[in-house]
């Protein structure tokens, strides 16, 4: 019984971390509102790798070793704002799905991949759900090895959800004045989230 309640609360602190709005889940939401699901499915795939490379640095103790380096935090929280502000101005910008014929270019796997690296958000969540939850405690590498199976299924679903909402939108709204609206709102909101994460 300890188990499944450990088990249960893992997976609702796995939903709120990872599911809650932050540079990667915005990202991924702005991907499927500017360029549509199945052409964002390529910069999720990259994403949800990211995010499992970053389970791996986490759940091995990499993490604490890299930011035991001062100027590393600074060099990457710099980098993943350069590319988060890259990204957010190719969304903003891109031509509405109305008027696409196929010449704006989405996101790519490795742009997911550097994006899920280089994201702070990530980094906090994962050393939060390593650390705060012990699934089972004779056994660390098995646990570690439950829980980052766990994290990697609700990352996968989160992500889907979160790139469907987004072409959700300008399929529902067709006229491209509101399609430019929503990209650009989107990125604003990624920015955004980028300053939040930084100051964090």
């Amino acid at each position: 019984m300890a188990l499944m309640d450990g088990l249960v609360a893992f997976v609702l602190a796995g939903f709120a971390l990872t599911g809650s709005p932050g540079p990667a889940t915005l990202s991924i939401a702005a991907t499927g509102a500017a360029f549509g699901a199945q052409r964002g499915l390529p910069f999720l795939a990259g994403t949800v790798s990211g995010i499992l490379t970053v389970m791996v640095i986490t759940a091995t103790g990499v993490t604490g070793l890299v930011l035991a380096v001062p100027s590393a935090a600074a060099v990457v929280g710099g980098l993943a704002a350069a590319y988060m502000i890259y990204l957010a101005y190719r969304i903003a910008t891109a031509p509405t799905l109305a008027e696409d014929s196929g010449q704006g270019s989405p996101p790519s796997f490795g742009g997911g991949i550097f994006l899920a690296l280089a994201n702070p958000k990530a980094y906090a969540a994962m050393a939060a759900l390593f650390s705060g939850f012990v699934l089972i405690r004779e056994r660390p590498e098995v646990d570690a090895a439950l829980k980052t199976a766990i994290l990697l299924a609700i990352v996968i679903v989160v992500d889907i959800a979160w790139l469907f909402v987004g072409a959700a939108l300008t399929r529902a709204f067709r006229q491209p004045g509101l399609n430019r609206a929503i990209n650009v709102s989107f990125a604003v909101l990624l920015v955004a989230s980028v300053a939040l994460a930084l100051l964090l």
